[in-house]
């Protein structure tokens, strides 16, 4: 797999690093984020949406990404549709 890297979080520290990366070959984000409280989980596997069962599945995770990392996610999404037309 080869990840381009599009943008880690301003205001990371040592030991928080939530990071963006666009998998073209595959034409997936790949985000690193923080985990979620159990209370902001338990709400996310509550939710039921049309046509699929309440849960979260065990090969998918709920993360948290700080808002002000949003242009880094417009970035990412606009390198995979610049992918997709030279495919």
């Amino acid at each position: 797999m080869s990840l381009r890297f599009i943008g880690i979080d301003p205001n990371t520290g040592d030991h928080e690093s939530p990071t963006v990366w666009v998998d073209a070959e595959k034409q997936e984000l790949v985000l690193q984020g923080w985990k979620p409280d159990p209370d902001t989980e338990a709400e996310c596997a509550a939710f039921e949406a049309p046509g699929h069962a309440a849960g979260i599945p065990d090969h998918e995770a709920v993360i948290r990404i700080p808002a002000r990392m949003t242009q880094m996610i417009r970035e990412a999404c606009d390198a995979l549709d610049d992918a997709a037309r030279v495919r």
